[in-house]
């Protein structure tokens, strides 16, 4: 029955699940390693210019949503006002 079990696919045996967790445990950390070697730390130039673009990007969509959100609150206001659901 245990070797059909392991033939079919199933549960492994419970003396080598800590095995086995611990070669997946290994792996996953020497992954990491792998990753880590991969990560570029930028200078100093590239963190001012990136920070500079997402300022002036942030400032122009503020701008932008105010702009639409003022058109929107006249134009809200002008419909119920002839609607005569708002009283000035």
């Amino acid at each position: 029955m245990a070797t059909r079990a392991l033939v079919n696919g199933e549960d492994e045996p419970s003396w080598k699940k800590p095995v086995l967790a611990w070669k997946e445990f290994t792996r996953f950390l020497s992954d990491v390693r792998g990753e880590m070697r991969k990560v570029v730390t930028p200078s100093r130039k590239e963190v001012e210019a990136t920070t500079t673009v997402v300022l002036i990007a942030v400032f122009l969509f503020g701008v932008f949503f105010w702009v639409v959100d003022n058109i929107f609150d006249l134009g809200l206001h002008q419909l119920l006002s002839k609607l005569g659901g708002l009283q000035q």
